[in-house]
């Protein structure tokens, strides 16, 4: 019997007329729905899924276009002081709501063209309203309203139809990709991850947010920590945020052999802002969601 396809039958959530089936696509360190870390009882939270979902899918249906921030590595201008500028416990540059400035985009309220209310982070998708000279009106779909952004910011997607979900939950240490059937979304995979910590000078939480599959890399290098020198290289990488990848088990120098799991996957937060998966799962996510038409969900 082939274990490629996985059906089960039965619905498992639904909310908001949104309906989440199993039919997995990735059978290989699988989790239960509902299983046990160091005694504490831990879930994939399919009820809050589903909700998600449901906001998104209003969220498309009012929109005319979709865009993704655009500022990795502040290849657009690093943005604008905010006018609620602070220091973060990493000494850099954040708004009131925490975002830092380093590779986000500014985000304009009318009539205050003096300075940027907050910012956006590099990947997150946002509907465009309309344009006006060199900024677009935006309503972003993590936290609504409508803003002002410079169009240098901003990636135009068209009308994009983003069938292809990820769903990473920072609590659980758990991710969830589902794709949209004819009535249904299916579940794809269900496997543990490791999240980002907080840890200044040099480990970062995950953002959360609704972000767009922006790059992919076969091997992304990465560097020693307050170094420039190479550290090694992380297989199967799918960027959505700033720095913040989706990738398999890291690879540190001098090693060279590329491992498949990590017992430290699915314990507690211990990355650099990325999402550490099983190498193999990392190349699943790798070749199943395109760039510019997958979601990636982070949220808590």
């Amino acid at each position: 019997m082939s274990f490629l396809f996985l059906l089960f039958s039965f619905f498992f959530s639904e909310n908001g007329g949104v309906k989440i089936e199993k039919q997995l696509l990735y059978d290989r360190h699988t989790l239960e729905d509902n299983y046990e870390y160091r005694k504490v009882e831990r879930s994939f939270q399919w009820d809050k899924i589903a909700g998600m979902i449901d906001s998104l899918l209003n969220f498309e249906n009012q929109a005319k276009e979709f865009g993704a921030l655009s500022n990795y590595k502040n290849r657009n201008g690093r943005a604008p002081l905010s006018d609620s500028s602070r220091k973060d416990a990493y000494r850099a540059i954040e708004d009131k709501y925490g975002v830092k400035r380093d590779q986000s985009v500014p985000f304009y309220k009318t009539g205050n063209w003096e300075a940027p209310e907050r910012y956006g982070r590099d990947g997150a998708l946002v509907s465009v309203i309309r344009d006006s000279a060199v900024f677009l009106l935006v309503t972003p779909s993590s936290f609504g309203g409508e803003w002002w952004v410079p169009e240098k910011y901003v990636d135009r997607l068209g009308g994009a139809d983003f069938r292809k979900l990820i769903f990473i939950d920072r609590t659980n240490q758990n991710l969830a990709t589902l794709e949209q059937g004819d009535s249904t979304w299916l579940v794809r995979s269900m496997n543990p991850i490791t999240t980002g910590l907080h840890r200044p000078p040099y480990k970062r939480e995950t953002p959360p947010g609704v972000y767009v599959i922006r790059r992919k890399l076969e091997a992304m290098p990465f560097l020693r920590d307050g170094s420039i020198e190479p550290g090694g290289f992380a297989p199967w990488a799918s960027r959505f945020s700033g720095g913040a990848y989706l990738h398999g088990v890291p690879v540190n120098y001098p090693d060279s052999v590329v491992l498949e799991y990590s017992g430290t996957l699915g314990t507690t937060p211990r990355s650099h802002m990325c999402v550490r998966n099983a190498t193999s799962h990392a190349k699943f996510i790798y070749d199943w969601a395109p760039i510019s038409e997958a979601l990636v969900i982070v949220f808590d």
